[in-house]
């Protein structure tokens, strides 16, 4: 055999061998995460109430700071109650610092203005897109005597992607929170 002979046999294996293509299976539909239509329960301490998803488990340490868990989603939101005392503007740059200090991780950061004069309850919404460690912070305060902050973690490593329909679902509970938040006399 000629040396022309071996190089083409050669090259003949090495197209047929070298150019196979392996084929995966292509998912029929994308994943889709369905949550239960909240529920809700009124939540009451000395300074205020609220209503909250059913859903959750509440933990309350005194009348200053709660915990709303929810086991499924494997979240939690974080309430703190705050005296005013003669001390808003410094409860305020806190509240806003704190919700900026995820800017780093942070794709965007959206605030949503609340107010509610009927009952005297304003505040903002901070929705945080990308790979924060927080997905949403908020505010509420009747500016005389009441402040309150909160924010929602995951017990997971910050992925938008993947958390996103659960962030989504929690952040409506946080808005429902938000409007049904009343200050006690």
């Amino acid at each position: 055999m000629s040396d022309k002979c071996v190089l083409y046999i050669f090259g003949m294996l090495f197209l047929c061998l070298g150019c196979k293509e392996n084929t995966l299976p292509k998912p029929s539909a994308m994943l889709r995460l369905e949550y239960p239509e909240a529920r809700t329960k009124e939540f009451q301490t000395d300074s205020f109430k609220f209503e909250y998803n059913e859903m959750a488990q509440v933990t309350a340490k005194g009348n200053s700071s709660l915990t709303l868990e929810y086991p499924s989603l494997k979240g939690s939101i974080f309430i703190t109650h705050k005296t005013i005392e003669n001390n808003l503007v410094n409860l305020l740059s806190d509240a806003q610092k704190f919700s900026y200090e995820h800017v780093v991780k942070a794709d965007n950061i959206v605030e949503q203005p609340f107010v509610d004069k009927d009952h005297n309850v304003y505040g903002m919404f901070y929705e945080v897109k990308g790979d924060a460690a927080s997905q949403s912070q908020f505010y509420v305060t009747d500016s005389v005597a009441n402040f309150i902050t909160g924010s929602l973690y995951f017990y997971a490593k910050p992925n938008y992607d993947s958390i996103l329909p659960a962030a989504a679902y929690l952040q409506n509970d946080i808005r429902r929170i938000m409007e049904t938040l009343r200050w006690k006399e």
